[in-house]
């Protein structure tokens, strides 16, 4: 997690991390997996090969069946889906918004069928017989000395999940939610473990447990950050759905402009998303060079810097008033040249945006060592004299392995390290 500068040093103000997501391919567990369209079959993991031009959820119709039994998951359901179930079971579409209202607004932020007061008696009990509320358990919270919470939740199957809660003494909180149990990118340098997806409901549910037990200690929830753990465009039919449900005026209520999804550069994910989603894009791009990227994110080794940002140049001039967040995670000796920082100015021309300039945050198993703080304001002085809109964002959460980059359980299997080009081996304490 980190703090944001801007370039004419005023005084921080917070917001979220973003765990860049890993990358490995066919070494991905196939530990989880997901519920498929046909409602009883289940399927494995793909592989980071099976990624083309289309997303491999197939067509985005997944149920709302609870893998807890035959009860539907109403958390998994957008307010039409919830309005057709209600109807379904023979009442009316008013008693549907009613419920969204209390599992989602009027401060309720209901569990269980008995929070729902003011609902029909027979309503009540076919909910409790129908339908499950809960997609996660709590396990344990974390507070780090800033103040930063880290959330782990268990899901049903045993496999635990972080959602980090960031505090802001300006009055915005921000909950960063996970869309993945650990992430397949195998970007060098992040520490977020490596399983699969879950569903909408286990997304939407760590922004309503944040309201519901930490709205009064930490302050209002405001902004949305899909920066946790995993690629969110991995998951993107039940990346969308959760974005919506998060955004809908008469339940969670935020504006499409604190619902952040960020992205390592799917390419095609990226067009969809900005196609269907009216909430804000965050691009990790960490590099100025194919070379370098190629390296610390091996994505760029399928949708290159050229193809990434070109797109972004089509997309972004019919999508009007519309700014894409690009994120740049400094590495020394790596990617903080003041030759990185005139690159960087000429990727960007012609792309609404803003850049955050991130402190890396050490973590086992990686080699980077993080750019100094004086480095990283001439960087920032270079692209603001430019005339970009630029960020410093410092860590947030670090003592509780909740910042930027470090998601993941310690032990879990880690990614393979990749082979360091040779011009940067003295930087990371290599040697061929």
């Amino acid at each position: 997690m980190a703090a944001l500068f801007s370039a004419s040093y005023q005084k921080p103000i917070s917001f979220s991390s973003v765990a860049t997501p890993l990358y490995l391919g066919s070494f991905l567990p196939p530990r989880r997996r997901w519920l498929s369209a046909s409602a009883a079959s289940f399927s494995p993991v793909p592989s980071i090969n099976d990624v083309d031009d289309t997303s491999y959820f197939g067509d985005g119709n997944w149920t709302a069946v609870s893998r807890k039994g035959s009860k539907s998951l109403l958390k998994g359901m957008t307010y039409t889906e919830l309005e057709k179930w209600v109807q379904s079971h023979g009442y009316r579409p008013g008693q549907a918004m009613m419920l969204w209202k209390r599992m989602y607004g009027d401060n309720i932020w209901a569990y269980h069928s008995d929070e729902l007061e003011g609902l029909n008696k027979d309503f009540k009990k076919m909910l409790s017989e129908n339908a499950e509320f809960k997609a996660l358990s709590l396990k344990e919270i974390r507070t780090a000395s800033d103040g930063t919470k880290k959330i782990l939740f268990t899901l049903d199957d045993g496999l635990v999940i972080e959602t980090v809660v960031i505090p802001c003494d300006r009055g915005r909180t921000t909950v960063c939610v996970s869309s993945q149990v650990g992430c397949a990118m195998n970007c060098q340098f992040c520490f977020t473990g490596r399983q699969a997806f879950f569903s909408t409901a286990e997304i939407v549910e760590q922004a309503v447990f944040a309201r519901r037990l930490l709205t009064g200690e930490v302050g209002s929830i405001t902004n949305v950050v899909f920066m946790g753990m995993g690629e969110p465009l991995h998951n993107i039919d039940n990346v969308i759905k959760a974005a919506d449900i998060m955004v809908h005026e008469q339940g969670l209520h935020f504006s499409p402009r604190k619902v952040t999804v960020s992205t390592s550069g799917l390419v095609p994910q990226l067009k969809r998303f900005l196609h269907e989603s009216n909430c804000a894009l965050a691009v990790s791009l960490n590099a100025t060079t194919d070379e370098v990227r190629n390296w610390i994110m091996p994505v760029n080794r399928k949708y290159k810097l050229d193809l990434l940002l070109q797109t972004l140049r089509e997309e972004l001039r019919v999508k009007h008033n519309y700014k894409v967040l690009f994120e740049y995670v400094m590495l020394a000796g790596v990617n903080d040249s003041d030759e990185d920082a005139k690159r960087l100015i000429d990727l960007v021309k012609g792309i609404p945006c803003k850049i955050n300039l991130i402190s890396f945050n050490p973590h086992s198993g990686s080699l980077f060592r993080p750019t100094k703080e004086e480095r990283m304001i001439e960087f920032r002085n270079t692209l603001a004299k430019a005339g970009c809109t630029v960020f410093l964002r410092l860590s947030r959460g670090d003592d509780q392995m909740a910042a930027c980059g470090q998601l993941g359980k310690t032990g879990t299997i880690q990614a393979p390290l990749l082979r360091v080009p040779k011009q940067f081996q003295m930087a990371v304490g290599t040697s061929s």
